[in-house]
Formats: structure tokens, sequence, C-alpha cells
């Protein structure tokens, strides 16, 4: 008797024998090192555009990092000039108040005093008024004695230089007020940022600022630009600004002031930066970058389109034959929206790939 034994392996194998292969796909390119010869009629032939590069008038720039700092004719920090008990608050935090507008009031016993002394030299001259005409009355009938009216007249001199020295101190003071308290004004306008007015706290004379106050509709951004660059810049060179917190944001101002001094560890100058700030946006301490212009050159200037990324580096595509194509590092330079500038890499004739280079194969 015949035994028939069915392997299921034996017939994998002769059904997987029997199966016919497909044809590969044919490769679109022939790469060959850094050069990519695109193969006839390939549909990414139709979504590749070329352009002859040339010299264009080119934009130099310098960009140095800045903060953004109060302007100081801009900026009072305001404490108490007499010791004393806060009675009265008349600010709050955010408020804007004008020159002159009151901040808070104090019981000052050394404003009293303030106050004393200008009565007393007031009472003074006038004593010493009366006192000289007196002795002019006499001695014009005849009465008198010319050295009385003399050390009348000196005497009266003096009353009025110290009362005179009295009313300045008061006024220095630019209050009204009466009865030993004292009200401190605001010597500038703006806005109240910083307020630790504690009503009832005792302030000493020499305490620190309770009230500070800016006008932030201006503001300085101080930079430092290196020694070799100081030379493209003058006083009122429009600068753009830009700072992290507002990347969308166009911001211009003014060169408003270059130092004279060179640091001299990091051989740089500082250089102040003035900026309208209409919405307040831009607030003290925040870091800026700062860009100067450095006048025009001739350069070679391509199509932002056309620079490509890889890992650290920048490339382009040159067309070497009609379907041929290398690989060539640069090294950019400024850039706008629309372009690049080429430092290094490229030359004036050179053929470069301006459209379809995301379709091209990585090479070398």
């Amino acid at each position: 008797m015949k035994i028939l034994i069915f392997s299921p392996v034996f017939a994998l194998i002769i059904s997987c024998s029997g199966k016919k292969e497909e044809p590969q796909q044919k490769e679109a390119f022939h790469i060959l090192g850094n050069r990519v010869t695109i193969k006839n009629n390939d549909p990414v032939l139709k979504k590749i555009t070329t352009e002859t590069v040339t010299e264009q008038e080119s934009g130099n720039s310098i960009t140095s990092a800045g903060t953004i700092e109060t302007i100081p004719n801009n900026y009072a920090e305001i404490a108490s000039p007499f010791s004393g008990r806060v009675i009265r608050s008349f600010v709050s935090i955010g408020q804007h108040v004008n020159a002159g507008s009151p901040v808070f009031e104090i019981l000052a016993p050394g404003y009293s005093s303030v106050q004393k002394d200008y009565s007393d030299a007031l009472n003074d001259v006038r004593l010493a008024e009366k006192n000289y005409k007196r002795q002019q009355d006499l001695v014009k009938h005849g009465v008198g004695i010319q050295k009385e009216l003399e050390e009348a007249e000196t005497e009266y001199k003096n009353k009025k230089t110290s009362l005179s020295n009295a009313s300045s101190t008061l006024n220095a003071y630019n209050s009204k007020s009466s009865g030993g308290t004292y009200i401190i004004k605001a010597p500038i306008s703006g806005e109240i940022i910083s307020n630790k007015i504690v009503t009832g706290q005792y302030l000493k004379e020499d305490s620190e600022p309770v009230v500070i106050i800016a006008e932030l509709s201006k503001v300085w951004i101080s930079g430092a630009v290196k020694e070799k660059d100081i030379r493209f810049i003058s006083p009122g060179d429009p600068v753009s600004v830009k700072v992290n917190t507002y990347p969308d944001m166009e911001i211009t101002g003014k060169v408003y002031h270059i130092s004279e001094l060179v640091d001299e560890d990091t051989r740089s100058i500082k250089v102040l930066i003035q900026c309208d700030n209409p919405q307040r946006k831009l607030k003290p301490g925040m870091y800026a970058a700062v860009t100067y212009s450095a006048g025009t050159e001739k350069a070679v200037v391509i199509p932002s389109g056309a620079l490509m990324q890889q890992g650290d580096r920048q490339y382009v595509w040159i067309q070497s034959a009609k379907q041929e194509f290398i690989k060539r590092i640069v090294v950019p330079g400024n850039t706008s929206e629309k372009t690049v500038r080429i430092n290094s890499g490229l030359k004036p004739g050179d053929i470069i790939m301006t459209q379809g280079g995301i379709y091209m194969p990585d090479t070398q």
C-alpha cells in the first residue's frame, strides 16, 4: 500500500516559487556625491524653477542686545523730607498724577520748625525796618545819631537776607500746609508704579522712597555696540527694536546718545535709543534686540525659498547642466521676509533652484 504524505512547507515552497515578481518603480534621481541628476520626464522637473544670481544693493545692519529703561527726567522716587506720621494718602498704584498733585500728607514737627523760622524772620524784618525808618526820621530832624542810623540800616539788611533764606527754604518744600502737617506733592507727571504708603506709618527723614512715579510714554533702550561697529552709528539714526514679549510688534526708535567711554572688558560702547511707548507695552527691565542700519553695498541676494536647511548648515541647489544640480553650502547674512543675503558660497552668474528644493533627495 502506498502512503502519501502532504507537507504544508512543501506546498508553501511550490506556491512561492510560482509567484511572479513585480518590477520595481523606476528611481527619479541619479545621485553621485552631492550631484543629483533628475531623469527625463520626471514630474519633479515641472515643480522646479531657477534663477540667475545677481548682485543687488543690500543694507548692512548691526544687532545688539539692550535693556528697556525709564528716562531719568521722567522718573521720580518720593520720600518724606521730614520725620513724621502719615495721616493721609491721595494716590493708588497705577493712578496718573500731574506735577504738583498731592501724594500723601504727614504730621511733621520738622516742617513746623521751618514755618516758625520763616515767621520769626518775617517779624524780625518788620521790626528792623521800623527801627531803620525811625532812625532816618530822627537824623532828618537833627536829633538822631548817624552811627545809630548806619547800625539800623545794617541790621535791616541782615534781617532781609535771613528772611530771604527762610523763604527759599519754605518754598523748596512747595507746600502751603499749616498746623504742623505737610503735603508731599508729585514733582513730575506720570503714573504711580510703586506705592508703599500706609496710613499711620511713621516715616523717618532718611527713609527709603515710598512712592515712585514714571512717565512711560517714551522710554530708553540701553544697548552696547562693539567698538569696531560704532563707526556706522550716529545720533538720530533710525533703529528697529524687537522684544520677545511682543514678537510681531513693529517698534522703531532713534539713537539718542552714544557714550564717550569704551568698556574695557567687553570693548563695547553704550548707546541709548529713545522709543515712543504710547501703549505702555515696553516695560522697564525688559530685554530687547536693537538693529542699527549700517549703510548699503552690492551683495548677492537670493529668494528666501532658495535657501535650504540641513542640520546646522544652509545650502542651495546650483544648476550645473540641463537636469543636473549640485548642493552647495552657503553662509547667509541679513534676511528679510522674501530675500536672504549670501555672504559666501555664491557668485553672480550662478544658476540656483528657487522652487522645488523640498523635492530633492538627501545627499552628502
